[in-house]
């Protein structure tokens, strides 16, 4: 990247977990990193343990469920960076019980959920896209899970098709809605150099699982990370893993 400003990516849910190592190896690949999240002392420490390992990373208070955060991060990118060339829309919930039917899972708990994983989602991004737009080779990577393919939903071979993930009925459909947003504004952005694409990170050991998980955190950020970096002749509108499609 000698003689080039380096690339500016915004990673949002970033200061723990697959966005914290997201924004680690963005990073580490010479990309200028804005990390996010909603609570300022955490993102700080982030990002400040990040700058102590020499990397190019930046704190940036955002909720995305907060109309005016987002306002407010928006217009402070602009003045501070006036570009984006990669948004990670990585921050997520899953608040649901296991062991629920579907059924009885609460109102309240799909409210919350599509708060954070669609609604707060598609506002951030719509609020970042004219900074996205001034970059030369945009990108968008929403992380979605392999929750959200209605395929896998119904396969009975899948580990998707039991008592425990058929208990995530919010978080499943939550991300199935991403996903259609995926496809939406890749298809506006399709004359443009901007790519929209959504990825399963993989089962990965977070708090968000309990621990549970068949990936380290450093495996289920790679794919995020490779869709961000994507080159000119990649894929738009897609839903990957690994450089695999999900079937949707």
């Amino acid at each position: 990247m000698s003689g080039q400003s380096p690339k500016i990516a915004l990673v949002t849910g970033a200061n723990r977990g697959i966005g914290l190592e997201i924004a680690r190896q963005l990073a580490e690949k010479g990309v200028r990193v804005v990390l996010s999240g909603r609570k300022p002392d955490a993102v700080v420490e982030a990002a400040t343990a990040l700058r102590s390992a020499g990397l190019n990373v930046e704190p940036l208070v955002l909720d995305i469920t907060s109309t005016g955060s987002i306002a407010g991060a928006a217009a402070e990118l602009d003045t501070r960076l006036g570009h984006l060339d990669i948004l990670v829309n990585n921050a997520g919930i899953r608040i649901e019980e296991y062991g629920r039917q579907p059924s009885e899972q609460p109102l309240r708990q799909w409210r919350e959920t599509f708060d954070t994983n669609l609604f707060g989602v598609v506002e951030a991004t719509t609020a970042f896209l004219p900074l996205i737009r001034k970059s030369a080779a945009g990108r968008i990577v929403n992380v979605s899970s392999l929750l959200a393919s209605l395929t896998t939903h119904s396969d009975p071979g899948s580990y998707a098709y039991s008592p425990m993930f058929k208990s995530l009925p919010a978080y499943s459909a939550s991300k199935s809605a991403l996903n259609s947003w995926t496809v939406h504004l890749a298809y506006e952005l399709r004359e443009t150099p901007i790519k929209v694409n959504a990825v399963h990170p993989g089962y990965t050991r977070t708090d968000m699982n309990e621990g549970a998980g068949d990936l380290e955190i450093p495996e289920g950020a790679a794919t995020s990370v490779g869709m961000a970096l994507l080159d000119d002749d990649g894929p738009t509108g897609s839903y990957v893993h690994m450089g695999n499609t999900v079937p949707w």
